[in-house]
């Protein structure tokens, strides 16, 4: 019972920040939405608020990892799976109502410059992300260093379209980021 409230903490939080911020999120509020009470937040993350979006950034990390994963996993023309990749985030934010975006960059933008700890976490899942993808563009038969650039380029865009989708109320940004990104994939692979 214990372990289903710790997790019903994180989820609730994880949601709240997608939604909010983490700024924007206090421990009642997350007590509530996890229907846990309030004592339970300090039983379970002695830490407080900087324990919990900690263990937040990096589980939300790995679910991200992993659904974008599966995506490219069915990828079978790495350009063509580009655009299908931005589209299907473009779906999702329709489908929400603008209302989510990616939580690890929300916090990301919120610690950078203020929390060490916090701003080590978002590096290590932007990591880990980048390292995904560097691999996935591997298979293009492309020098590391190329697919590197193209993780990167596909990441800032992916994330940075959020931002612009969230705030315009508008899928534009996400369909332009993912024709950019398929189109500097393109031309970095050689012509036959």
């Amino acid at each position: 019972m214990a372990s289903d409230t710790r997790a019903r903490i994180l989820d609730a939080a994880a949601e709240l920040y997608r939604r909010q911020g983490m700024a924007a999120t206090g421990l009642k509020q997350i007590a509530a939405a996890a229907n846990a009470p309030f004592g339970s937040i300090y039983h379970h993350f002695p830490g407080g608020k900087e324990q919990i979006s900690e263990e937040v950034i990096y589980a939300e990390g790995v679910r991200y990892g992993l659904l974008v994963g599966h995506q490219l996993a069915a990828v079978t023309d790495i350009v063509d799976g580009l655009s299908d990749i931005f589209a299907s985030a473009a779906a999702l934010l329709v489908e929400l109502d603008y209302t989510e975006a990616c939580s690890i960059e929300t916090i990301a933008l919120e610690v950078a410059s203020t929390n060490e700890r916090l701003r080590i976490a978002t590096e290590t899942v932007f990591s880990d992300w980048i390292d995904g993808l560097t691999q996935w563009f591997t298979g293009t038969g492309l020098p590391i260093d190329v697919c590197r650039s193209l993780a990167l380029s596909c990441l800032t865009s992916l994330e940075g379209a959020f931002v612009l989708c969230r705030s315009l109320r508008s899928t534009e940004p996400m369909v332009a980021a993912g024709l950019a990104v398929q189109d500097r994939t393109r031309a970095a692979l050689p012509t036959s």
